[in-house]
């Protein structure tokens, strides 16, 4: 799909296309989690921005994969298999890889850090928004479960990335005291 024209008029009385051809509000749960993929995404692209090289790859890969959920989400009982269990077993055996070579939890660690440790941190709490956006569309219509498994994937994975990234960087990380 092509967008050639970007002012079309046709959603300002608060309704939308999707690439079915259907018409719905735009407060519906299926553009609320379209506009949660593509706020993930935004905030993944962000990360990237200041990523080194493997990293930023890494996640412009993960961008792709969100907008294949997004396209495969936009049209409603599609049989569309943009997103492949390969990217979910990649997802997988990365989080494995990176966890590997980090110290074992003691206790909660503060979101943040240093810069792109952050970025991350709000990627993965953005994920899980989305993950809750998609069972709540979920619950009134049809899933690819695929989606569900990805993102739940993907949370533990930016966790882990940011975990890393701090560590690259020898900043300790903060444990939550919950004595405070």
């Amino acid at each position: 799909m092509r967008v050639s024209k970007v002012i079309t008029k046709t959603g300002d009385k608060g309704q939308t296309g999707l690439g079915d051809g259907q018409r719905v509000s735009k407060s519906h749960v299926r553009i609320q989690t379209l506009g949660s993929v593509d706020h993930l995404n935004s905030m993944v692209g962000w990360a990237a921005s200041v990523a080194t090289l493997q990293t930023k790859s890494d996640l412009e890969s993960i961008q792709q994969d969100l907008f294949n959920v997004g396209g495969e989400l936009s049209i409603p009982e599609s049989e569309l298999s943009l997103l492949t269990e390969e990217r979910i077993v990649w997802l997988e055996t990365e989080t494995a890889e990176l966890n590997e070579e980090l110290p074992p939890l003691k206790e909660f660690i503060l979101p943040g850090g240093n810069e792109l440790s952050a970025r991350i941190h709000i990627a993965r709490t953005e994920c899980r928004n989305v993950e809750r956006d998609l069972v709540a569309l979920g619950e009134s219509e049809k899933l690819n479960e695929t989606h569900l498994v990805y993102l739940n994937r993907l949370s533990d994975y930016f966790f882990v990335l940011a975990r890393k990234v701090q560590s690259a960087e020898r900043n300790p990380e903060i444990q939550w005291d919950y004595k405070k």
